[in-house]
């Protein structure tokens, strides 16, 4: 493990080589303590023409798309070994870059190369159907790849949701144009260096440009060579990019905002629950479309559950992601401490009463960076902007609820419907609940998925299609339907 960050600049990748930009740079920077972290290439409108094209030739070139699913197979099971053996330094920029702790930084690459490894052996299970006619009346359904592919990646865990487009898209047979956030820019490229070194991956089948979103991932979105967008982010931008997707129809996957609900009833394992609701929200500083940020509590052990709770929470140690003690860390910007500040002081403006935390620490080394306190709200009515509305941070709302009814109609409650948690014994309340909350996936006494092997993705305006599992790689092929009169075929093939 380094101990001193060399800061590194970091350009584009197209075609196979690394080439400059004429648009300077942009920086990364640590936000625990505000140091200089990386470089990268601020990318021109040209720059996204110069890096689709060559996607556009690699892809049309059939030496990427036309490869056996062994090989491509292949290619992914070594970049998957790559990310494993690279994952202390990896690890150590993610969080110098995010704030996360260390060990979630880790956590998230071991995530990345499973994912890999599993798209590896999905690109073997590409298969179609042959639906039975009369006679030589045949019809073939085959699924192909389905071109060029733009990725745009967030900052919050930029290397594990990346996987989660790449991983597809290179099982499919896509080329991909990869377009990361500014915060995550600099491990972002540091992992398509690994890429890069990985025989047998044709040159143009994989591209990073890095820039602003408005401009770079714009003309991303608009290109007309572009395929398919894979995005996630926020649902004012995924709305804004289904605007800009829809003069040629592009085909998407948005996986977008989240205000989950995690759901507590009175016959739960209580020191589990306590444990998930408390880092379902607390993790990552809150900045997880999937944060459980809003805890439903029955009412008849609210009082009680909310004491332990608050205890749980006030003991979390914030700090440098580097240090082995930290469980908590800063969020990841000074632009996101304010939209996280801002809401706390609607919070109080509209009612809801602070019962924990609701400030920016400061003392001692804290001054440099944004770190907020983990952030408890009850006496929450349902139409608050703290209800409501994503935060992406460390701030929780609490309800308390009578009975099943009662927990959907508040858990529904939303514009969103990425994910919740259920805490409950009960499996006709746990079959009742969890098909009543419309919501992409439901956690059932635990808090995120066991593995790649199953899906995620949103109702309502969480997204569009899903990510993970065979349904994500799905989203990256065409069905094509092959009506074939063999008879005629072959008396013509006689002549």
């Amino acid at each position: 493990m380094p101990t001193k960050h060399q800061v590194k600049t970091f350009t584009n990748y197209i075609g196979g080589k690394w080439v400059e930009t004429s648009g300077g740079t942009i920086e990364s920077r640590n936000p625990a303590t505000g140091e200089l972290v990386s470089r990268s290439a601020n990318s021109r409108p040209e720059d996204v023409t110069h890096a689709v094209e060559q996607a556009r030739l690699a892809f049309d070139s059939g030496a990427w798309s036309s490869k056996r699913p062994p090989d491509r197979a292949k290619v992914l099971r070594e970049i998957s070994e790559a990310l494993r053996t690279n994952i202390e330094p990896l690890s150590y920029l993610l969080t110098l870059e995010t704030g996360k702790p260390l060990t979630d930084s880790k956590g998230e690459l071991l995530n990345a190369a499973n994912v890999l490894e599993y798209y590896a052996s999905a690109a073997r299970h590409i298969v179609g159907n042959v639906p039975r006619y009369a006679g030589t009346d045949v019809s073939l359904v085959v699924h192909e790849p389905i071109g060029v592919c733009g990725l745009i990646v967030p900052w919050n865990s930029p290397i594990s949701l990346l996987s989660w487009k790449l991983g597809p898209a290179l099982a499919a047979g896509c080329t991909v144009v990869i377009k990361p956030a500014g915060y995550t820019s600099g491990v972002t490229m540091e992992f398509v260096k690994l890429i890069a070194s990985i025989e047998g991956l044709p040159p143009g089948v994989v591209n990073a440009i890095s820039g602003p979103g408005e401009t770079i991932g714009a003309e991303l979105v608009k290109s007309a060579k572009v395929d398919k967008i894979s995005f996630t982010g926020s649902t004012e931008t995924g709305r804004r990019i289904m605007e800009m997707a829809s003069a040629n129809l592009k085909k998407m996957n948005l996986e977008c905002g989240g205000k989950s609900a995690d759901i507590v009833f009175d016959d739960a394992n209580l020191d589990s629950a306590l444990s998930g609701a408390v880092w379902s929200i607390f993790r990552s500083a809150g900045q997880s479309c999937n944060a459980g940020s809003r805890l439903l509590v029955q009412d008849t052990i609210y009082d009680s559950f909310m004491k332990k709770f608050k205890e749980l929470a006030a003991a979390i140690k914030i700090g440098n992601g580097l240090d082995p003690a930290t469980e908590m860390g800063p969020v990841v910007s000074e632009s996101q401490l304010n939209r996280v500040l801002g809401y706390i002081k609607s919070g109080g403006e509209d009612g809801a009463r602070l019962t924990l935390g609701g400030k920016r620490v400061v003392e001692g080394g804290y001054a440099k960076g944004f770190f907020v306190q983990p952030t408890v709200f009850e006496g929450v009515e349902r139409d608050m902007r703290i209800f409501q509305e994503e935060i992406f941070g460390p701030v929780l709302c609490v309800l308390p609820f009578g009975d099943e009814d009662d927990a959907i109609a508040i858990a529904n409650d939303t514009r969103f419907g990425l994910a919740g948690d259920l805490w409950s014994k009960n499996l006709t309340r746990i079959m009742k609940v969890s098909q009543g909350v419309r919501t992409g996936t439901v956690w059932v006494n635990r808090h995120l998925n066991p593995g790649p092997e199953v899906p995620f993705g949103g109702y309502k305006q969480s997204g569009l299609g899903r990510e993970t599992g065979m349904e994500g790689l799905m989203e990256f092929l065409q069905t094509k339907h092959i009506s074939l009169q063999l008879t005629d075929s072959f008396e013509r093939a006689r002549r």
